[in-house]
């Protein structure tokens, strides 16, 4: 009977694209909303749905929608890889959301996880998230700030030469970001160049420059440098850093939060 009625949840997921908890509870009158919430992570670890803020997305319909040639979109692919340990970086990395400050919060689906757990509490977030936007945009007491630029369909993320001038005007007391690869090599790396360049230009504005990075993407290359460790005030990840890599966060004063 539990499969049955997830099976039934995610038909009916599928079949709207996008539903509330609200609308999952009508359709569902004899079950509790904690139980369709467990329903709705359970199906979320099996890569079915994406949760957002007060509901679900369907997967399926996601990737219809975003793909092009019949290809999974590169964000549809990163949202379903490593659920559990990106929500478990948000949990650590909500306590440095403050309210009354101006905060930063780059794109990203470690980001995204993190903005659905922000609560409606005074503070300015600027983001360069299409999504995150749109998941923080629903707390009435947060005023959110997109800047200008082209939209990258891959990462549902704003970059470009207006971005950097927008960000060039602006002060930023917290930055919330994340890259797609870091080696000590490297430092922090990404694959799309215009996205690298908004990014070095965030931490460059930023007091205070919060990591949050899965243990996945550790011992990786990508194209393009966004920072070295040294630049970065904590990293947050999922799991703890190798002695070599706790090291060097050590020489570099990094905070680190495993």
């Amino acid at each position: 009977m539990l499969d049955e009625r997830r099976k039934s949840i995610l038909s009916v997921i599928d079949e709207y694209g996008e539903i509330s908890l609200t609308e999952l509870s009508a359709l569902f009158p004899d079950v509790s909303s904690m139980t369709i919430r467990r329903d709705l992570s359970e199906l979320e670890s099996r890569g079915s749905i994406i949760r957002t803020k007060g509901g679900a997305l369907s997967v399926r319909r996601f990737q219809s929608s975003h793909s092009s040639r019949g290809e999974e979109n590169e964000y549809s692919l990163r949202a379903r890889e490593n659920i559990l340990q990106k929500k478990a970086i948000a949990k650590k990395a909500l306590p440095y959301v403050q309210k009354g400050r101006s905060i930063y919060f780059d794109a990203g689906s470690t980001i995204m996880a993190l903005a659905e757990l922000v609560p409606n509490e005074n503070m300015t977030i600027i983001t360069n998230g299409i999504n995150v936007a749109q998941a923080l945009v629903s707390n009435s007491n947060i005023n959110v700030m997109v800047p200008a630029g082209s939209v990258n369909r891959n990462t549902l993320s704003v970059s470009g030469s207006d971005s950097l001038s927008f960000i060039d005007k602006i002060n930023i007391e917290l930055a919330f970001m994340s890259a797609s690869a870091f080696s000590p090599e490297s430092g922090f790396t990404v694959s799309n160049v215009s996205e690298a360049e908004l990014k070095r230009k965030v931490i460059s504005r930023a007091k205070k420059t919060i990591m949050l990075l899965d243990q996945s993407k550790i011992g990786k290359d990508l194209l393009f440098t966004l920072a070295d460790i040294s630049e970065i005030h904590v990293l947050i990840t999922d799991g703890p850093l190798s002695a070599e890599l706790q090291r060097l966060a050590d020489q570099s004063g990094i905070t680190v939060i495993s």
